[in-house]
């Protein structure tokens, strides 16, 4: 026999054997596992629909208060004022022989919202009655709790003042300075005059601690009473008392010296500060087919309905695998970008009927009934990811068709470290005090749910 007869040989005898082992092959698997568990994969789409609501006031308690008003040709007004106790820490003295010469109120801050070389006027009134505790509020109206007589004081100013001071601090173990710029109100030299008497009563008088200094001293109200194209993000608020004693002996030749000094108490987080917040969004509220809005701080919300009860019978007979949700912002071109209102940083998205306690009870996001998403300037979007874990939940509870009215909510988020791979880990959700204000597209194939089902 040939060598080309064997070839012929074998390949005649190889054909059969491949076919047989593709055909096994073709099998793997579903020889396995039984014909009615295959697994079944589609895809669907819910359109959302949305709308803009009012919101009336937010939880604000803060340690950094907003201050002035700014009118945004597109957003609307905003105006914020701030009324606060004083923190007396134990430690702050008189010293023995003290003669008072002046007071002040020092209301510091680094970033200003609107026009910096706008004139601004700042008023400072006595608060005569005792601030209310845990209603932190933005409604709450600091005239009826001070004395609007007159005020104490008043400064004109402007956001980029040449009173300032530079402090440095350091980020990924680099130095960066900053700017603090600084308001001086004079105040009357009486306030002064009656810390030091009281301070000189038996016991220290309402110094013995911080509750009868309250009850003392309930605080002051600071506002604006002229100018709306400024806002400040207010970094510390201070009461500075300078005063002069006698020192005996004091100086290198020991002789009688006369020194100065100065009785400084600030408002602390220890203490109760409330922001009161003013809006006017007439046009954000007004029907608009071409999106809708958030504004920051107490300004509106958007509101966003899922209409679960339209795939209702398929999470019925089918698992719910992924729901992807993303938010579209509409860019504003005409504004000048020195002034404008930017994007919130952050968006929660929470469902309307737990929105009134989430601030209060300082909840967390738990991905399953709440998300958050960061404003992303590349896209212009802030991407929410799956949420499917939050229809997945309604579900369970519900057991029977329903649908989600939710809230984006404009939030400053508070981070820790995260582990030395690991992202930042948030440790607290805000309203944001800070101002901000975007337009949210509500076109059908912008706002939807984009989501995957299996089924066996």
């Amino acid at each position: 026999m040939n060598i080309q007869t064997l070839y012929k040989l074998l390949l005649v005898a190889i054909v059969p054997l491949f076919a047989s082992c593709v055909d096994t092959l073709d099998k793997v698997g579903f020889t396995i596992q039984p014909e009615n568990d295959r697994v079944s994969v589609g895809t669907d789409t819910l359109k959302l629909s949305s709308r803009t609501i009012q919101v009336d006031s937010v939880f604000s308690k803060t340690k950094y208060p907003i201050l002035g008003e700014y009118i945004d040709p597109v957003f609307g007004t905003i105006r914020s004022e701030y009324v606060g106790e004083f923190y007396y820490p134990e430690n702050q003295t008189f010293k023995d022989g003290a003669i008072i010469e002046s007071v002040r109120l020092t209301v510091s801050y680094s970033s200003i919202i609107g026009d910096s070389l706008a004139p601004m006027r700042l008023a400072v009134y006595k608060v005569n009655k005792e601030l209310p505790k845990n209603q932190n509020y933005t409604n709450f109206d600091p005239t009826t709790r001070a004395d609007m007589s007159a005020p104490l004081g008043t400064q004109l100013f402007t956001g980029r003042n040449n009173t300032y001071r530079i402090e440095t601090y350091y980020s990924a173990n680099t130095p960066q300075s900053v700017r603090v710029y600084e308001i001086h109100t004079e105040l009357p030299k009486s306030i002064g005059q009656s810390f030091l008497d009281e301070y000189k009563k038996p016991n220290r008088g309402a110094f013995k601690n911080t509750d009868t200094f309250r009850k003392f001293f309930p605080g002051l109200y600071i506002t604006t009473n002229y100018g709306n194209s400024t806002i400040l993000d207010v970094n510390l608020t201070s009461l500075n008392i300078f005063y002069k004693y006698l020192d005996p002996k004091g100086s290198s030749e020991k002789t009688d010296t006369i020194r100065t000094a100065e009785f400084r108490l600030n408002i602390t987080p220890e203490v109760t500060q409330i922001n009161h917040i003013q809006n006017n969004n007439d046009k954000l509220l007004a029907p608009n087919d071409k999106g809708t809005f958030v504004k920051s701080p107490a300004g509106v919300n958007t509101e966003i309905t899922f209409p679960i009860s339209k795939i209702y019978s398929e999470l019925t007979t089918r698992s719910l695998n992924q729901a992807r949700f993303m938010v579209y912002a509409i860019p504003e071109a005409s504004q000048d970008e020195k002034v404008k209102l930017s994007p919130p940083d952050y968006l929660l998205l929470v469902n309307k009927d737990s929105l009134q306690n989430f601030f209060k009870n300082r909840k967390l996001y738990d991905n399953v009934t709440s998300f958050y998403a960061p404003f992303n300037r590349d896209t212009y979007s802030y991407n929410f990811g799956n949420i499917a874990a939050m229809i997945n939940y309604y579900k369970r509870q519900k057991k029977e068709a329903f649908d989600l009215i939710y809230c984006l909510v404009p939030v400053d988020i508070s981070f820790a470290a995260g582990s030395s791979q690991g992202a930042p880990v948030p440790t607290a959700i805000y309203n944001q005090m800070k101002p901000s204000a975007v337009m949210l597209e509500n076109k059908p194939e912008k706002l939807k749910l984009d989501i995957i089902y299996s089924s066996f």
